[in-house]
């Protein structure tokens, strides 16, 4: 057994846990070679965005909980970074691998590289070019630090090849959570969800709202839900609200206005993996500040507005289906009444967006 190298993967936020499954169910499959360690961060602690989204995926008990919870960026990064350098020290893992681009995965990356533990990077090079976003100052920090990167199209090769990262550490595989959205797609066809919110099939907009720079300011928040006012006469909304989206809506006083101004804008509380693919795939059209489901709703060619100036998924505008509408009320209105009239965009799915994704990082790592 001298070969069996002993792989933490880390998780930390909920879109986390989607790219962490395949992969670790994958390295099941080589029992002689790898032993993964499902390490949660615990960045989301609240059970909608975690505890649920373990059980859909069927992932385990996380081996290793730091429990850090939340935090400004620096208390959170470094809580992350005090804690999981106790794990490192304790474990003693021979690889550290991080997804995506939140505050766990440049921190275990941070303490990982310092401590002589390679580190691979799971959907490495997405750029926005916008330092603003904390998430890609994490993004481009990790992928400096990462021995392996992974990566979901050319033009994530291409912006790693401009930083000066060697090409023999970039290998291209594709979507992982494009993977387990095709794994647990059956099941969430069978989600009674829209029964039980009384919705039907085409005849909706979901509407995922989180980024600090859309919720953190009154008045970006004020500008999406003028055009949410006028949107909802339209056509049906639904609002799953994350955590820090309800906090400041009770902050600003939006809570009230908002559920007093139409039976058709329904604000619930996050749901599971399950359920949420189901209203995802089933959606008129999606209007959104999240990555994920840019690329999502470009798998499942459903129209998506985005609430943000850029991207860090740009393949999801030139290939797919995603529109940059930022938050200007007039622009936001004017895409979703072209989507209503029938007119949204179309597009294709990018190569390597398939069932393969974890074999090939896999097979990377076998050598």
């Amino acid at each position: 057994m001298a070969n069996l190298r002993k792989v933490f993967l880390i998780a930390g936020a909920r879109p986390n846990f989607m790219k962490v499954a395949p992969i670790w169910e994958e390295m099941k499959r080589y029992p002689d070679r790898f032993q993964p360690v499902f390490v949660h961060t615990g960045q989301h602690y609240d059970d909608q965005m975690s505890r649920v989204f373990l059980q859909d995926l069927e992932l385990p008990q996380p081996d290793i909980y730091l429990g850090v919870g939340s935090g400004s960026q620096g208390v959170q990064t470094a809580r992350i970074m005090i804690e999981f350098e106790k794990a490192m020290d304790r474990e003693k893992p021979d690889l550290v691998m991080v997804v995506g681009d939140v505050n766990s995965t440049l921190a275990c990356a941070l303490v990982a590289v310092k401590m002589y533990v390679p580190v691979a990077h799971v959907e490495a090079g997405l750029r926005s070019f916008d330092r603003t976003m904390p998430e890609e100052i994490n993004r481009i920090l990790t992928d400096q630090l990462s021995d392996y990167l992974f990566t979901t199209c050319e033009q994530a090769n291409e912006n790693l090849s401009r930083e000066g990262i060697a090409g023999k550490k970039i290998h291209l595989v594709g979507n992982v959570m494009i993977q387990s959205l095709l794994r647990y797609r059956q099941g969430a066809e069978r989600s009674p969800i829209l029964a039980e919110l009384g919705l039907n099939r085409g005849e909706y907009c979901l509407l995922t709202l989180h980024r600090p720079s859309n919720v953190d300011q009154r008045e970006t928040f004020q500008r999406i839900l003028e055009a949410l006012a006028w949107i909802q006469h339209k056509i049906k909304v639904v609002f799953p609200a994350h955590p820090r989206t309800q906090k400041q809506m009770k902050q600003f006083g939006f809570d009230n206005a908002m559920s007093q101004s139409s039976n058709n804008l329904m604000i619930t509380d996050p749901f599971g993996y399950l359920d949420f693919l189901c209203l995802e795939m089933n959606a008129k059209f999606l209007l959104t500040d999240s990555g994920g489901l840019q690329e999502e709703s470009t798998f499942f060619g459903i129209p998506c507005l985005t609430l943000r100036e850029n991207t860090e998924r740009p393949v999801t505008v030139t290939q797919g289906t995603n529109i940059l509408v930022g938050t200007d009320p007039t622009r936001i209105v004017k895409e979703a009444l072209d989507i209503l009239k029938g007119n949204g965009k179309r597009g294709e799915v990018p190569e390597f967006w398939d069932e393969g994704v974890a074999h090939r990082i896999v097979e990377v790592l076998v050598g």
